[in-house]
This record gives C-alpha cells, structure tokens and sequence, in this order.
C-alpha cells in the first residue's frame, strides 16, 4: 500500500487548510447578504390582519344641488393631483378622462351627490380619524364605515387645504376599534418595502404593498410639498388612507396619484408622517393651523445668481420682497439677503424654508444666519403667525394690472452688456405702463430677443428697481455696476425686477461684445 511521505502530508494540509479558509472568507461574504435577504417579507398577512381593524372607508355627502356637474368627479374620492394650478398639463389629462367617464348630468335629479376616500383612527378614546381634505371639502354628511361594516356619523375637527389633512371625530362607542400609531417618515429610504390600505373605487378594505420609489417629490399642489412616492397600487378611494411600514406604523397619508388612465399605473404619492404629524396636532388643539410666518417672498438661488452675490455654491432661499410690518422687516431682514440656516437648521434650497418656518412656534424668537454683500451676518428674528396675517389681508394677492404696450418715441438708452433699453420713471411712463405712484427706477422699453435677459423671462414694461442690491434712478447707475462688476471678474449681475408686481432677483450674463451708448 502507498504512504505518503510526511512532506506530502505538510502539503496537503496546507492546501486543505488554504480551502478551509477561502470557504470561510465566501461564508463570510454570502451570509451578510442571505441575511439582508430574508427581510424581504414571505407573506404580508399578518400585518395586514393586524392593521385592516384601523383602517376606515369615509364617505363625504354633498346637496347635488349645490355642486356644478363639470366639477363632480364621478370616481369621487382621488383627484389626479389636489391643489395645482388650473394651467397645470396634468390637469389637462384628467379632466378628458374624467369628462369621458362622466355621466349625463341630470337637472332633475335632486339625489346627494358623494365622495369617497379613505381614513385610519389614531386615537380610539378620542375618536379621532385621519384623512385627506379633499375628501371632505364642503361636505354636508360624513359617514365612517368600520372594518366590520358598522356605519357611524363622523364630525369635522379641522382641516387643512395647504397640506391637503383633516382630523374628524367619531364616537366609538361600544365599538371594539383598534388604532394606530405614526412612525418616522424620516428615516425611510428609496426601496423599503410598504403596505398601503384604502378604500379603491369604493371596495371596501383593500391591501396594496410596494416599495418607496422616490423621497421629496414636488407635485406643485402646495407650498409645502415633500411627499413619498410609491408603486403600491393606489387608486381613486384611497385618499386618506395610510402607508405604513413593516412595523405597522403610518409613515404617509396616500393623497395623490399620476395616472393617464385614471387607474393605478404605480406612481402613487403621500404626506410624509413627518409632515403631517405637526398640521394633525395643530388641527387637533386649536380646530385649525397655527403656522410660524416671516413675512418675505423668496426665490430660488440658482447657480448664476449664486456667482453674482460671491456665494460658492448655490443654497438657501433669496429674499426678493420683504412684506412690510412683518417679522423680517422689523429684524431689519432686507431684500437681497439669502437665508442660510432658520432657527440652527441649513436651508439647503429654496423650497425647505416655508415648511422650516410654519413648524417652528409662533412669538418664538429664533436666529437667522443670511449672506449679505459677501459676507454672513447673523440676525434674530420673532416669528409671526402666518393665519393671523392672511385674516388680516397683509398677504392678499397684488393687483394683476395690464400694461400698456405703446411705445414712446424715445425708447430710451440702451445698456448693451445687458441687451436692454431702459428709462428713468416718470408720472407719464407710470400712467402709461399702469404703475404704481411710488414705483421707482428704470423701466424696459425695449429688449434684445436674443439676450440673456431675454433668456431669463424679463420683459419690456418690467422695472429694474435695483442692481447688485444697489438702488438704480438712472442708466448711468447701471453702467458703474456694470464695470464694477466686470473689474471684480465677475460675468453676471443681479437685478431686481418688478414684473406686475411680481418682485424677483434676476441674474443676467453680460455680453462682453456688446457697447453701451
């Protein structure tokens, strides 16, 4: 029989033990992964057995008589996506579809007209119930139907049509009701799975699960818009039902669909709980909102304007109006300024202000760091009620007024870094272009199409009130800003443009090739 010799045994070991060792390193490698792999759900059962009881179906009922049938959705319930501009293209898309689906309207019919949607209770002693404001608006009845088909009559606590949240109010009792809890809307990603409970086209209960498909979606329905986007199936009926996560706590009310066919095409979107939970506790306390308020109107800080003012990089919201008797013009906040951080938190851009401000306590003093002729400058600033200052007409929308486009025989001088032709104002050119007595600076007779100025959106009849934050009275006060600019290496200056009233920084290239007057 062979024996292998003890120098052959020596290497076999080796060898095995090389093998051994490479098994472990794979083990090492592939069971981390097995791992994170097993946190994929087998079955969503026994979350949704434990979480359909807190869901509710609402029904909002409205006298037909005083709705107009062209605004009835005959889905009820789900809009395509609440809030947004009549010009918006999205509106275009549903309101065809929702007109090919609309039944004839029937002047004789006197029945009620209703909506539904959806809701889940957050507080059984209380009887609180959460849902979407629009679901509700302008009802006259509002029936809850439980989990186990018992209907009961529901109250409206507060509503809030700026986040699209209304708390209603049910007596539960001798009700076996079970309730929920809100989670953290912060610390979920794109890809966590989630479980989403409504009421589709009036069904009943119905169990969708997803993943998140996208954090801070903008849809322009609001001033405050951060929604979760999601590929659960949502459909029209579902609005004010809650997203949760595999805990089993609400992290999103679901609002608000995209959709060409009025169906669930897997874009779905919701309040985040983190957004929601301060408006439900509000509404909850004081039967409304009770929003900080600053009293600016502010921009984005793109990356031209960002180089115009010295700033490395662009961040934080630039101040273009400061509302007067406000809490920013009694801390000397001034346009021009960009707001950096509000009450010790960034303000990475423009849109992450207004939320940061209305969550933050009213006649609450709070510090304002601002960039200002180069430099940051710190300020402090007490904080307004935003509610108080709508009542009291400070924030009522200014005169949309048409402006008179005849031109003068004399146009103007011409400021050809800037491709413009401006004049200094006078009462004439005030009553031509219908402005205001005490509008003062330059106004745009004439502009180069092929500008940058032009590129940005200013107009002929727009007034130039400052440059580079300098007031400007004369054409010669724009060519000194011009060259200082230019003498500094910079390649852009910043002007303040009222537009019908529409006050906002512009930056605009200078045309090296170009020769003013």
């Amino acid at each position: 029989m062979f024996k292998p010799s003890s120098k052959v045994i020596q290497y076999v070991s080796v060898f095995a033990l090389s093998i051994a060792v490479k098994i472990a390193i794979v083990m090492a490698v592939v069971t981390p992964m097995n791992a994170a792999a097993q946190t994929t759900p087998s079955s969503f059962a026994d979350l949704a057995e434990k979480l359909l009881p807190t869901v509710v179906n609402i029904s909002s009922i409205q006298n037909a008589e005083e709705q107009s049938p062209s605004k009835q959705n005959p889905f009820g319930g789900q809009p395509s996506f609440p809030g947004l501009p009549e010009n918006h293209p999205f509106n275009d898309m549903f309101n065809d579809f929702f007109e090919q689906q609309a039944p004839t309207p029937q002047p004789q019919n006197r029945m009620p007209a209703s909506a539904m949607g959806s809701g889940f209770i957050i507080d059984k002693g209380k009887g609180l119930i959460i849902t979407n404001n629009h679901v509700i608006k302008d009802a006259d009845e509002i029936k809850v139907t439980l989990h186990n088909d018992t209907i009961l009559s529901a109250t409206l606590v507060g509503s809030d049509k700026k986040t699209d949240i209304a708390v209603l109010k049910v007596d539960f009792t001798g009700q076996n009701v079970t309730e929920t809890s809100f989670g953290d809307s912060d610390i979920m990603r794109v890809g966590d799975w989630i479980v989403a409970i409504g009421n589709p086209f009036g069904l009943g209960g119905t169990v969708t699960a997803g993943i998140i498909s996208a954090r801070a979606r903008d849809i322009q329905s609001g001033p405050y818009d951060d929604y979760i986007q999601t590929d659960a199936s949502i459909n029209h009926g579902n609005s004010g039902g809650p997203m949760f996560n595999l805990n089993g706590e609400v992290i999103g009310i679901n609002t608000a669909i995209f959709s060409p066919t009025g169906g669930s095409v897997g874009i779905g979107f919701a309040i985040p709980s983190a957004l929601a939970k301060p408006v439900i506790n509000q509404l909850v306390d004081f039967g409304r909102t009770r929003r900080g308020w600053l009293g600016v109107r502010i921009q984005t800080v793109t990356e031209d304007i960002a180089s115009s003012l010295g700033l490395t990089k662009p961040a934080g919201a630039l101040v273009a109006d400061v509302t007067k008797t406000g809490p920013a013009e009694a801390a000397k906040i001034q346009a021009g300024d960009v707001i950096l951080a509000f009450d010790n938190k960034p303000v990475r851009e423009m849109r992450n202000l207004p939320r940061i401000v209305a969550e933050t306590n009213i006649n609450t003093a709070v510090p304002v760091i601002l960039w200002r002729n180069g430099k940051r400058v710190s300020v402090s600033v007490t904080i307004g009620e935003l509610e108080k200052a709508e009542d009291s007409g400070i924030l009522s929308a200014s005169a949309n007024d048409t402006i008179n486009e005849e031109e003068d025989e004399d146009k103007g001088e011409l400021i050809g870094k800037l491709g413009l032709t401006v004049m200094p104002l006078n009462d004439a050119l005030r009553d031509e272009y219908a402005l205001s007595a005490d509008m003062n600076g330059l106004i745009i007779t004439d502009i180069d199409s092929n500008s940058d100025a032009a590129k940005e959106g200013i107009t002929t009849g727009d007034v130039i009130t400052d440059i580079n934050q300098k007031s400007v009275t004369s054409p010669d006060d724009l060519k000194k800003e011009i060259k200082a600019s230019l003498l500094s290496g910079r390649n852009a200056v910043l002007l303040l443009i009222n537009s019908q009233d529409n006050i906002q920084f512009v930056a605009v290239k200078l045309e090296h090739s170009k020769k003013d007057k």
